[in-house]
């Protein structure tokens, strides 16, 4: 295991929005991944919190970038792909290509929470080559017009959301995705728009059990 980083990415201008790095003391050779998208107004720092215990108790290293812009991922700000996907190209590149990190890119995810379960959603379904797992808390939507791969998907709701109710949101996506054939493990919750410890721990450990 290695001593543990805490840092950030140093990929974004100075100044500008970036993200951070964290390697848990957990973490072993050939560690998994996981890229974890913030909701809307967020930060990776300020919203990694909610599988911060999860990838400590699990062994994860934690990459959580910032969006472009202030306020959220380019398609729910813009309604289209734009800047975001090509700085996560750049942050994948950047960790694959070494960055003194042992990880093992085959063992990668990408999640997130609120809007970014929805991009995380969009951007994985339509890159199920590159993300063979997808974990989204409290997804809003579901937009991937090319659907590529078959990435397993996991998704979990709070049956009192009012920022993103469930009927309108997991309620509806989740069994289209069953009726595509995706594998998918889907989870209620008795609460609102957050995500639970024991959540983020049965997403997590999900993840990591083989199929």
């Amino acid at each position: 295991a290695e001593d543990g980083r805490d840092e950030p990415l140093g990929l974004g201008r100075a100044g500008d929005r970036d993200g951070v790095l964290y390697v848990p003391e957990t973490a072993g050779s050939g560690a998994p991944m996981l890229v974890f998208l913030h909701g809307a107004t967020g930060t990776g720092r300020k919203h990694r919190r909610a599988v911060l215990a999860a990838a400590d108790r699990h062994g994860v290293v934690l990459v959580a970038p910032d969006s472009r812009r202030p306020g959220t991922w380019d398609l729910i700000a813009e309604g289209r792909l734009g800047p975001d996907p090509a700085f996560l190209d750049r942050v994948l590149h950047h960790l694959a290509g070494g960055a003194g990190l042992d990880v093992d890119m085959s063992r990668l995810a990408l999640g997130g929470v609120s809007d970014g379960a929805s991009y995380a959603l969009t951007l994985g379904l339509t890159n199920g080559d590159v993300f063979p797992t997808l974990i989204a808390f409290s997804p809003g939507f579901l937009a991937a017009p090319d659907l590529v791969g078959t990435p397993r998907v996991y998704v979990s709701h709070g049956t009192a959301d009012t920022v993103l109710p469930i009927d309108a949101c997991s309620r509806t996506f989740v069994p289209q995705l069953r009726a595509l054939n995706y594998e998918v493990r889907y989870r209620e919750f008795d609460g609102g728009h957050t995500v639970p410890p024991e959540v983020a721990d049965d997403a997590l450990a999900w993840w990591l059990t083989d199929r």
